[in-house]
């Protein structure tokens, strides 16, 4: 295992009010600007996971901007925040397709995605490497779907097949009650019946909400060997500190949507012994390519960015989507992006394998696990 010690600070809160305060509406595509629209969270009880993936996505592009963008065209990448909400997501997605942006990029959450691809499919517009892992999203293929990152239910496989070579069984679900919340569970409860298996006990929470206490009692009262948990990360840290109040001793598993950072940073020292399955290079490892290239241009920014989960995977999204930009040619049109997101075909970008092709737009199905230390430290 790598390690490397992160600051337990929030992300930043500074970086935060001052992306709120600049949010503004799309505008139309002109030839000097390749103009993309981004709806996620930006305040609430999700915040982090919009702040942090943005942050990554905007650093890679602005650097590439300040080198003359792409094909001599500067991208813009505009946000709108939805709060982590569906109905927000889908008003501004409305907004994003009314000013005719080239493609929705980097949204954040399942919930909100499932409002927002049909939206972008009616209108046929790309919707491109949004932050969620649901099978939904990805099954059955649709042409103007892409994902970077692997699915719920190769996260959930790791999961438990992890769970049951150390001779646990009593696995129980602790899940957010919505379209991310249940494709999760679908994932546990799929890995689990490929060994005779089914979930030990169930219950959730509401979206943004921390109200546990009743998941809690019921998944204590099961005493399970472990409690793989589907939810964003204020949630899942309340859960985690109620239940060991109540004397819960079992291991507590996440899957990455969590929030890695954010969640490391909710619980402090109690954060010691969680795990978290990712689906991204560490960024804590200067042995990775990716890794080093972020860290070079968070210096090179002036050190405005966190290195985490999150920002390495808006970071590593946003070049991957300049390469399809790259192969699209200079008459850049929605169908061309498409037909260059393809073209991208089997590569390594940065060390990290992808493969896209004309019926495949999920780049990867890597996984590997993580473990939160009491000091601060994330281990992969």
């Amino acid at each position: 295992m790598s390690t490397m010690k992160v600051s337990r600070r929030k992300f930043s809160v500074g970086v935060g009010s001052a992306m709120v305060a600049g949010l503004t509406p799309a505008v139309a595509q002109t030839d000097a600007k390749i103009v993309l629209g981004q709806s996620a969270a930006f305040t609430g009880p999700a915040a982090q996971l919009g702040i942090q993936f943005n942050a990554g996505a905007k650093l890679y592009f602005d650097q590439l901007n300040a080198k003359g963008g792409v094909g001599g065209r500067q991208i813009e990448l505009r946000t709108l925040d939805d709060g982590y909400e569906p109905d927000r997501c889908a008003e501004n997605t409305r907004k994003f397709l009314a000013d005719d942006v080239l493609a929705l990029f980097a949204y954040v959450g399942t919930p909100t995605s499932v409002v927002a691809l049909p939206l972008a499919i009616k209108d046929k517009v790309p919707f491109v490497f949004p932050f969620t892992g649901a099978m939904g999203l990805r099954d059955p293929f649709n042409k103007y779907a892409f994902h970077l990152r692997a699915s719920y239910n190769d996260e959930t496989a790791l999961i438990v097949r992890n769970l049951t070579n150390l001779g646990l069984k009593k696995i129980a679900v602790f899940y957010q009650n919505d379209a991310y919340g249940k494709a999760g569970l679908d994932g546990v409860t799929k890995a689990l019946a490929a060994q005779n298996l089914t979930p030990t006990a169930l219950a959730t929470v509401e979206r943004n909400s921390v109200e546990v206490a009743g998941a809690v009692a019921t998944l204590t009262a099961a005493a399970p060997d472990a409690i793989v948990q589907i939810s964003a990360y204020k949630s899942c840290a309340a859960y985690i500190r109620a239940a060991r109040k109540a004397g819960y001793g079992g291991l507590f598993y996440n899957v990455s949507f969590v929030g890695t950072q954010a969640l490391a940073d909710e619980l402090g020292k109690d954060a010691a012994g969680v795990t978290v399955s990712q689906v991204m290079p560490t960024p804590y490892s200067m042995g990775r390519p990716v890794t080093r290239e972020l860290h070079e241009a968070i210096r090179q920014g002036g050190d405005k960015v966190q290195a985490n989960f999150s920002s390495v995977e808006g970071f590593l999204a946003a070049k991957v989507f300049a390469e399809g930009l790259r192969n699209a040619g200079a008459r850049l049109t929605r169908d061309s992006l498409i037909t260059g997101l393809e073209a991208i075909g089997t590569q390594q970008i940065s060390g990290f394998s992808v493969s896209f092709g004309s019926n495949d737009h999920v780049a990867s199905s890597f996984v590997e696990l993580s473990l939160l230390t009491g000091d601060g430290r994330i281990r992969t």
